[in-house]
């Protein structure tokens, strides 16, 4: 069982289990976090190898990384990290009322973290107006703890109550209302303030970690109920959508009040105001008691007035205290035990069930909630928000400054980059969020036009200080392109293309803030805005680049000089066009990619839609021919719109494929000149020829024979790698891919070497003219731009309509188009049968439709190739095996036509009928019902006779009742014509049972993919949509419509950087070097961050894996339970990834003890399964065998026999009935039947899996033996009970009767076996073995530095092969 990755250089990032890659990011801010951990890292922690920092200097590590300047790099890294893990120190606090406690504290924090603390610590959270004191001076809130004079190990901070202000007062209203509502779930469903769901807590009941220690540990097995619920065995047809959100007993909230709200004698008069009186409440308590309270600059009190009569004198008793809580315990005695209740019980519960997510993740079902009266809801609908925002006093936020200042700090060492990077996705993630409320508020008509005399579809707006346009083709800008195709496309790729400069990161050049919104049909793009760029015509503006699409073009050497440098990573061809006076005009940009400079000062570029070159499978040109391997796929074809362009992931694999042909042309001219001196061959090998691996024609010696076999190994060895690292290089790391590239890359000899540099780093020439002629020839050969060393670039204007080139570049012009040809050639002919292949191996196991895209993606293969795909599939001889990626595909096929259709169908729907309008098009789509008659809304409140046409209905209006004639039929048939001419796949089905029918799909999974793909929330109940009598789902089944966003995701590079050492060292075997250097990123992804992220929660599930091999088991537990809980809560709770989160620690709870909560976990991980994407999928397998190896555990041995049984099938299914894996399966079965003495069945599965083992692995290997062994012990078993039978049948009643071993499991023998499946697999070494290993692993990496990466990683101590990759 070798890990795929072995064999990749460190600093490839690797496709590993966790690969960070290109999830979605996310993170937060949480001032407890950080505060707990950074006590445990001291100084030497931080070291890579544990030897202190003085060796550093030495450079004692690059020997263990497979290349020196990546590591040289990660020394300095380390030395900075020093610099940040100052030692934690404590504190005491004194609050007024409440004993001094001790605060844990790091000298980095801000004094105003401290205050965030305490505002959370059940004691103290009701107190928000308050200065903290150290020896009676106020310490300034955005002081770091370190620049404080006096501050030590143990000083006393004092809590100080401070004079309200109107603002200070708003504050503590609405803090007191957010303890109120903490438990309440209402926020995460409505998807609002960043709040999300999570329901790991209700399927643990909190027994994880330390109180799961409490419980008796004594007999467990007898009080375990491990029925799963009948929809959850296997062969179980129906699928409840109810368990998907369990309802928690905690979340029928405590009321503490019944009405909290701002009374209707805001604001305080003159006169009282000059009492000192800011704002006035009025509040009903829980025993029905009404009051009216007045919040003054001294903190709260009762005064006389009543609903109608207002009387702002103290009332008497007056109850005047600092904080409202303090007041409401002493006037309501309900509302006094209740929240002290609900406060003990919201400090209990995981921080990361409560902290906000960086960005907002909505929830596509939700159950009936009810709406209650909330007054700080309510004040944030009618204000907007506006001068509200985030706290900062009576301002919009000038979002460009702040973008753009965030990406000018400096960056010259570690503690700078980090600041720079949380500062940078902190303002990224208020901006998408901001951004996403503004889109919403245009297209439900809240937002002023700013030309609001033209038709609605041209009309743009600005709000917020963020300028928003729609989607439509306005003033036929695009018409050449494709008319409102073309400019449905172009936002998503100028965020491409924001997304590509904004990870080079280059000083100097500016991109704007870009956000792309999908609401309700409509794509709003959302951008900051360029100071000075609405005063003047874009004519003037614009110094670079071209606005009519290249007919008149300028340039500017500044931008030249800035963009050159982005023209190496992104592989931008720097080249001349032809302006209108036919005058040569330099560009190292696409021509629309527009230069302005704003009235900053700063270079801007924007309109990125063409950074990368344009993809010829899907743009016909007169006259040019593509290459055989798309015409015999019938490319190209015709695309909606002339944007098609490749993806960034594909232009990195496809240089890297050429690279390594370079190096293998280069190499074996350089073999045949040694071995012909006499008669010199300078032929130039064509590339078809030294594609497949060329057999040496007559060499003389036998050294060049071996030494090329040897040069060909390596670069095919590193073939195969790429194939799997190159999806994983995204935009992210690219910039750090860039920079070692030329370091990672094998080099097969020397001479070479200068030549070999990546994309023409070093431009040495070569000394021999020989070799200097090899190179040109691979150069050549290759399509490389230089001709001294490799270094492949594309011209993005190739093709583009309207742009024209000077006459004396016309031969280059024609290498850059057959450079195209080829990109698109590549990625049909070995992308996707990569893919493919990926699938049937099982590194890539797409589970649903974004993972799926994801998969595609990372080889850079685009979507709309998903049709080429799945005729692939098709013709594979192994299809069978593909059936799951098959299935995923059709859905994702079939649900992204429905989403094209609902995009048009949404836009002629007014807002009133829009519940209507949903639930009718989910009927035509997924309801067997065949005439759904879509329900004309009553209209409760207009008379037919009076609805007046308005001018200025929604962006595009239309008949407003056209949606309601829809029928299933025309939308399947719709559908089925979308689908051949958007997707070039035919699917021959009228109606959706027929689909389910011929694909063998799930409604469920259908509607979850469309609800998900166009922000319907529907209810959570059972949804019949069999029935042919009635409708599936009616108007009131339809709660919400969301966004569905699109933004760019900052990267925290250095944490990403530490994380791969440490994954590279986990590989290698040196699992405590990579256990500190994964804790040293998550470290860093926290800095970065805040406590809530993908990647962290990648980097939480690696460390779990680490403490469980390393033996720590709690530990192993609690780090997985943080990853799981911030799997649900930012991916979703039934994300692909949270599933198999689930799993993990199930195994890690088994390991524990704590058989039913495994067992729960692991029945939710097969709920979720189910429902995402159905029984037939290979990690069904895993899961199945995984409950079935728990319940073996605690004797339940039928239930035990369905899901491994069930498992077995899935197995031979798709790893075919030969494999490891089966044979596995096979003796696992074996083992419950000896378990329940039905020796038989158990002899008949063991012989099974001996038979392969025999086949595949041979006599002699130990599998081989154990199996044969236990078949031993079987037949002696089975004999033994024969007797034993017989013996009965003779003698009757009183036959002596031998007792018969039945073996319940041992725990350790189930876990071990658990362990295997999962692909964790422990190997006992002696010290010796350990010796002879490392020697091993170093000599092995001195290969590598030469380029020679043999794959002989069997002998690693242990491997951690995460069999299951995230896709």
């Amino acid at each position: 069982m070798v890990s795929k990755t072995d064999d990749i250089p460190a600093s490839v990032p690797d496709c590993n289990p966790v690969d960070l890659a290109d999830k979605a990011g996310d993170g937060a801010q949480d001032g407890e976090t950080q505060l707990k951990d950074p006590c445990e890292h001291s100084a030497e922690t931080a070291m890579v190898n544990g030897d202190g920092a003085h060796d550093h200097a030495e450079e004692a590590e690059p020997k263990q990384d497979g290349n020196g300047e990546a590591d040289a790099g990660d020394d300095s890294n380390e030395q900075e990290v020093i610099v940040i893990q100052d030692t934690g120190f404590t504190v005491k606090i004194q609050a007024p009322g409440t004993e001094p406690f001790d605060l844990q504290v790091s000298p980095q924090e801000m004094v105003q973290e401290i205050h965030q603390v305490l505002m959370d610590r059940e004691d103290t959270c009701h107190r928000t107006c308050f200065s903290l004191q150290l020896d009676g001076n106020v310490l300034d809130n955005f002081a770091e703890l370190k620049s404080i004079e006096g501050l030590q190990e143990g000083s006393l901070l004092k809590v100080v109550e401070e004079p309200y202000t109107v603002r200070e007062a708003r504050i503590h209203v609405r803090h007191i209302r957010d303890l109120l509502k903490s438990l309440d779930p209402s926020d995460a469903y409505n998807g609002v303030d960043c709040n999300s769901l999570s329901f790991l807590s209700f399927f643990t009941d909190g027994d994880l970690g330390e109180s799961g220690k409490r419980k008796k540990k004594g007999n467990e097995l007898e009080q375990i109920d491990c029925t799963p619920p009948e929809h959850i065995l296997p062969g179980s047809k129906e699928r409840p959508l109810l368990p998907l959100q369990p309802q928690n007993k905690d979340w029928k909230p405590l009321q503490c009040l019944k009405v909290l709200t701002m009374s209707g004698w805001n604001p305080p008069p003159g006169n009282r105001k000059m009492h000192g009186d800011l704002m006035y409440l009025y509040i009903v308590t829980v025993e029905e008691r009404h009051v009216s309270v007045t919040a003054s600059t001294r903190g709260f009190y009762l005064n006389q007035s009543t609903t109608y009569t207002f009387n702002p004198k103290p009332a008497n008793p007056s109850f005047l205290s600092h904080s409202l809580v303090e007041l409401l315990s002493q006037i309501s005695p309900a509302f006094k035990k209740n929240f002290t209740a609900l406060q003990k019980k919201r400090v209990q519960r995981h921080p990361f069930e409560r902290i906000a997510t960086p960005f907002q993740v909505y929830s596509w079902t939700a159950p009936q909630v009810d709406h209650a009266m909330d007054c700080v809801r309510a004040e944030d609908a009618y204000t907007s928000r506006l001068g509200y925002e985030e706290h900062i006093p009576g301002q919009t936020r000038d979002w460009n400054e702040e973008l753009q200042t965030t990406r000018e700090l400096t960056r010259k060492n570690l503690p700078e980059r980090l600041l720079r990077e949380r500062a940078i996705f902190k303002v990224h993630s208020d901006f998408a969020a901001a951004a996403t409320r503004g889109a919403m508020a245009v297209i439900d008509g809240n937002v002023m036009a700013i030309n609001p005399g033209e038709e609605t579809r041209m009309q743009m707006f600005i709000w917020n200080n963020i300028f928003f346009s729609l989607g439509f083709d306005v003033r036929d800008h695009y018409r050449e392109l494709g008319g409102d195709a073309a400019a449905h496309a172009a936002p998503t790729n100028d965020l491409n293309g924001v997304r590509a400069y904004g990870a080079v990161d280059v000083e100097g050049l500016y991109t704007l803030g870009t956000v792309v919104v999908d609401y309700r049909g409509y794509r709003v793009t959302a951008q900051s805005i360029i100071p000075g760029i609405l005063e003047r015509e874009q004519e003037q503006s614009v110094i670079y680049g071209s606005i009519d699409f290249g007919k008149t073009v300028v340039s500017h050497s500044k931008y030249l000089e800035l963009l050159e440098k982005t023209s190496r990573p992104l592989k931008i061809q720097r080249h001349s066009v032809l302006n209108e006076k036919d005058e040569k005009v330099e560009l190292c940009s696409s021509v629309e990619c527009k230069g302005i400079i704003g009235n900053d000062g700063r270079h801007y570029i924007l309109d990125l839609l063409r950074t990368f070159p344009p993809d010829l499978n899907f743009l016909p040109v007169d006259g040019e021919e593509l290459s055989a391997e798309s015409k015999r796929l019938c490319f190209p074809r015709q695309h909606r719109h002339r944007l098609a362009c490749l993806r960034q992931e594909l232009i990195e694999a496809f240089v890297e494929h050429r690279y390594l042909l370079f190096m293998k042309m280069a190499a074996l001219q350089l073999m045949q000149q040694k071995a012909n001196k006499d008669s010199n061959k300078s032929d130039v090998p064509s590339i078809t020829e030294t594609s497949d691996t060329p057999t040496e024609t007559s060499a003389d010696t036998n050294q060049t024979q071996t030494a090329a076999a040897e040069a060909l190994n390596a670069t095919e060895a590193s073939t195969n790698s790429t194939s799997q690292s190159d999806g994983s290089t995204p935009a992210a790391s690219q910039t750090e891919t860039q920079k070692e590239e030329s370091s990672s890359k094998p080099t097969v000899i020397g001479c070479l070497e200068s030549a070999a540099t990546q994309n023409g780093e070093c431009k040495s020439p070569l000394e021999d003219p020989k070799s200097r002629e090899v190179v040109l020839n691979a150069c050549r050969a290759v399509g490389s731009i230089s001709n001294t060393s490799f270094d492949i670039r594309f011209n993005p204007d190739i093709f583009s309509p309207g742009v024209r080139f000077p006459e004396d570049i016309a031969e280059d012009i024609q290498k850059q188009k057959q450079l195209l040809k080829d990109a698109a050639a590549f990625l049909v002919s070995c992308q996707i049968p990569s893919l493919i292949k990926d699938c049937l191996d099982h590194t890539a196991l797409p589970m649903d439709g974004a993972t799926l895209t994801e998969a595609l993606h990372q080889r850079g293969i685009n979507v709309r190739y998903l049709g080429t795909v799945l005729e692939f599939v098709d013709k594979t001889p192994a299809k069978t095996q593909l059936d799951h990626f098959y299935r995923i595909g059709i859905i994702e096929l079939i649900t992204r036509c429905a989403k094209h259709i609902f995009k048009t169908y949404l836009q002629g729907v007014e807002l009133s009928a829009l519940s209507a309008a949903v639930s009718h098009f989910l009927n035509c789509f997924l309801s067997s019902f065949t005439d759904a008659v879509a329900h004309l809304p009553p209209d409760e409140l207009v008379s037919r006779r009076k609805s007046r046409k308005r001018r200025n209905r929604v962006p595009g209006g239309g008949d407003n009742t056209a949606w309601a004639s829809l029928t299933p039929s025309e939308l399947w048939k719709n559908i089925a014509s979308e689908a051949q001419s958007y997707f070039y796949f035919s699917i021959h089905c009228e109606s959706v049972d027929q689909v389910v029918e011929k694909y063998g799909l799930q409604k469920t999974t259908l509607l979850r993919e469309i609800s998900i793909k166009t922000g319907i929330q529907i209810l959570l109940k059972e949804y019949n949509f069999d029935s042919r009598h009635k409708p599936t789902f009616t108007e009131e089944d339809i709660l919400n419509i969301f966004p569905v966003v699109k933004h760019v995701n900052p990267k925290a590079s250095d944490a990403f950087h530490f994380f791969q050492s440490g994954q590279a060292k986990v590989q290698q075997g040196f699992l405590k070097e990579g256990c500190e250097l994964i804790n040293e990123a998550l470290n860093l992804f926290n800095n970065v961050y805040g406590a809530m992220h993908v990647e962290i929660c990648a980097c939480l599930r690696l460390l779990a894996r680490l403490n469980y091999i390393m033996g720590d088991h709690p530990e192993a537990l609690s780090n997985q339970q943080k990853a799981v809980l911030m799997s649900e809560r930012v991916l979703g709770i039934e994300h692909p990834n949270t599933i198999q989160e689930y799993m993990h620690l199930a195994l890690y709870c088994f390991a524990n003890g704590q058989l039913s909560t495994a067992l729960k976990l692991l029945y939710r991980a097969r709920y979720l399964m189910l429902l995402v994407c159905g029984e037939d999928h290979p990690e069904m397998a895993l899961i199945d065998s995984n409950i079935g190896l728990v319940l073996h555990g605690v004797m339940e041995y039928d239930l035990s026999l369905r899901f491994l049984e069930n498992a077995l099938t899935i197995n031979s299914k798709y790893h075919g009935a030969r494999s490891l894996k089966v044979a596995l399966s096979h003796h696992l079965v074996a083992r419950v039947y000896e378990s329940k003495a039905e020796f038989r069945s158990a002899l008949q599965h063991e012989k099974e899996g001996y038979t392969i083992y025999k086949n595949q692995m041979g006599e002699a290997h130990e599998k081989t033996k154990e199996s044969s062994d236990y078949l031993k012990y079987l037949t002696q078993q089975a004999v033994a009970l024969q007797r034993t039978m017989n013996e009965i049948y003779k003698n009757g009643s009183n036959a002596s009767i031998m007792p018969l071993k039945f073996t319940a499991p041992s725990m350790a023998s189930v876990l071990e076996q658990l362990n295997i499946i999962n692909g964790i697999i422990f190997i006992p070494l002696s010290q010796k073995d350990l010796e002879n290993l490392k020697a091993e692993v170093q000599r092995r990496q001195q290969l590598q530095e030469l380029g020679k990466t043999e794959d002989s990683s069997e002998e690693n101590p242990m491997e951690l092969e995460d069999k299951i990759p995230i896709d």
